[in-house]
């Protein structure tokens, strides 16, 4: 590559208290088959020796550059990242995560190859033992994967897992679109909004099935127990709604329909992962938001399936019943819960619950 010609890709790796997989993470980026790229490495305020592994590859690889800032959470860094990167397009590997070596190269080609904006793969969730387990993980519905697709369309795409590090996006794209991240403090959902608002914009998406992040599950840190992050998630559907108030040519009827069934299967997700002490509480606010979607005319009953109409209809009446009732001796149980997960999100959700339980074992 020539002198000062901008690489093809800019990888943003967020970094905050990471030494224990900081270097398997990196380790992943020197290791790529595809090797335009530059890794910006956002140290937002760590601690503990993520600095110094950060700079020892700074130091023998010139891919590699440092961004030191006060500790401001997660949206911030992003956005530092981005601000930062000249690359064509945009990567992101969490810190604690890794790439297969055939990342890049994967991702890269496929959005070449379609002229996309965005190209977004499978995960695998990783414990690294003993022994060693890989468990594939669809982030991607699969009848829509090896294909161009026009999420203004096919619109079951703004119901995947908002994750942001199994795809890849072209940076014009996302500077031309204002779609940046939420900066809350933290790192609590923040992909979320920033999820949305690419599947907002885009016209030209393509899904893989294959697999090329190692999401580690030996470093999940829960947020159940943490005041600080009860409402986190609605901070990020206040965003949404800010950014689609910002743009009112972009936000027909039909969105914001899918914005409100989106809130209430997230807001229902998060109210299942709070400890006992919040739940009642942030019940009666996903209860005052849902109605406030149902007076705004946002609400429409035939895109909820049979199990949330009745969980959706509990909810607006009276949250508090819902909650007693969730209290009750059969929920309470393992059988109980487990029809709860069923009938409120089908067999998606309740593979979610038990694949984050697997993954607390020790």
């Amino acid at each position: 590559m020539p002198e000062n010609t901008p690489p093809k890709v800019s990888v943003l790796v967020p970094i905050y208290n990471v030494e224990r997989f900081l270097v398997e993470c990196l380790d992943s980026l020197v290791a790529q088959t595809f090797g335009d790229f530059e890794v910006i490495c956002v140290n937002d305020g760590s601690t503990d020796g993520s600095r110094d592994i950060i700079v020892s590859y700074v130091e023998k690889d010139t891919r590699f550059r440092l961004i030191d800032k006060t500790n401001s959470g997660y949206g911030a860094s992003m956005n530092r990242g981005l601000d930062a990167a000249v690359g064509t397009y945009i990567a992101i590997l969490e810190s604690d995560d890794f790439y297969a070596p055939e990342t890049l190269e994967r991702l890269v080609g496929t959005l070449e190859e379609y002229d996309a904006q965005v190209v977004k793969a499978n995960c695998y969730y990783y414990w690294p033992g003993p022994p060693v387990k890989n468990v594939l993980y669809g982030l991607v519905v699969r009848g829509q994967t090896g294909r161009l697709v026009n999420p203004q369309e096919e619109r079951d795409i703004f119901y995947q897992t908002p994750a942001v590090w199994g795809a890849i996006y072209r940076r014009d794209f996302l500077v031309d679109n204002d779609i940046r991240f939420n900066e809350t403090p933290g790192a609590s959902y923040q992909d979320t909004s920033f999820n949305f608002k690419v599947w907002v914009n885009a016209t030209r998406a393509v899904f893989l099935r294959e697999a090329f992040v190692h999401y580690r599950q030996d470093n999940v840190n829960s947020s159940v127990k943490s005041p600080g992050k009860v409402y986190c998630v609605c901070d990020e559907y206040a965003e949404m709604e800010r950014y689609l108030a910002s743009r009112p040519e972009s936000a027909p009827d039909w969105l914001l329909a899918v914005k409100a069934k989106m809130k209430f299967s997230t807001y229902l997700w998060n109210y299942e992962r709070l400890a006992d002490e919040f739940q009642l509480e942030f019940m009666q606010r996903m209860s005052a938001e849902l109605n406030d979607e149902l007076e705004q005319g946002h609400l429409d009953w035939q895109m909820f399936e049979e199990w949330n109409k009745e969980e959706l209809a509990s909810i607006l009446q009276s949250p508090e019943a819902y909650h007693q009732r969730r209290l009750s001796a059969g929920n309470r149980s393992k059988f109980g819960k487990a029809l709860h997960f069923l009938r409120t999100g089908g067999v998606p959700l309740l593979f979610k619950v038990l694949v984050n339980k697997y993954a607390q074992r020790p």
